[in-house]
């Protein structure tokens, strides 16, 4: 995972497990089908527990020992490495499925497709999946300009990931749904974004005191907030060789 701000949530690991969304269960269902499968970029465990509790059996691999300790933490029956998704540290054909939860945009795009290629089995799957704030609702618009679309949210929302050549197709499903948080929920979480961990000081208290007045204004007396999320996932199945072939 090549750019410095992927390694930057270590940091905070202990605040994103806290402040960070899972994912929809249904859609991440349909992202890995099959048994074993590869979270790659793996963080705290959100994808990893949507998959553990969907029967899977899951290996997570990521790059940050912090988060990586606290994924351990939370599912000590988990098998985990340490590594980057271009370097996955997995035999040849030992997966059904290989997914990313909101960290595709992180990776060599090239090299990762490669890697998960090696390690899938024939017929196996490559899926990506990100939690998006729902730029339609106003208020939410507002909170995201704050902080401009993230790589993720382009990626999921634009021209999509490039799996590479040794994928056929891929298709999308997306699911609307929102997330139950306080004030001071919603702050924690934009805390946790890279952009706001790796800026200054200043400007991180200038971005998270803009990010409260927001909150307090929608939340009102009850001070309960329900942030609307788009999840785009994405998959796609191996081929038996690869499309230039």
């Amino acid at each position: 995972m090549t750019d410095a701000r992927s390694l930057s949530f270590g940091r905070v690991a202990e605040a994103y497990e806290r402040a960070r969304p899972a994912y929809p269960a249904d859609l991440v269902e349909w992202l890995a089908p099959g048994h074993v499968v590869v979270d790659v970029g793996a963080g705290t465990g959100k994808l990893t527990g949507v998959l553990a509790a969907a029967g899977r059996e899951v290996v997570a691999v990521e790059p940050d020992p912090a988060m990586l300790a606290q994924l351990s933490e939370r599912f000590p029956g988990v098998t985990t490495h340490l590594g980057p998704g271009e370097e996955l540290p997995l035999p040849d054909g030992s997966a059904d499925a290989v997914v990313y939860g909101q960290a595709w945009h992180w990776v060599d795009e090239a090299r990762a497709g490669e890697e998960a290629a090696r390690v899938l089995r024939p017929g196996g799957v490559l899926g990506a999946v990100w939690n998006v704030p729902d730029r339609a609702v106003p208020w939410v618009d507002e909170l995201q300009s704050l902080r401009g679309d993230s790589k993720g949210q382009a990626q999921a929302t634009g021209q999509g990931p490039n799996f590479g050549r040794w994928f056929a197709r891929p298709a999308r499903r997306d699911e609307r749904w929102s997330f139950e948080l306080g004030v001071d929920g919603l702050v924690a979480l934009m805390a946790t974004r890279s952009e706001v961990i790796t800026g200054d000081a200043d400007a991180r208290a200038r971005t998270l005191a803009a990010v409260r007045a927001i909150a307090e204004r929608e939340a009102g007396p009850s001070g309960e907030l329900a942030l609307p999320y788009l999840t785009v996932g994405i998959r796609a199945e191996r081929l038996e060789a690869p499309a230039s072939d």
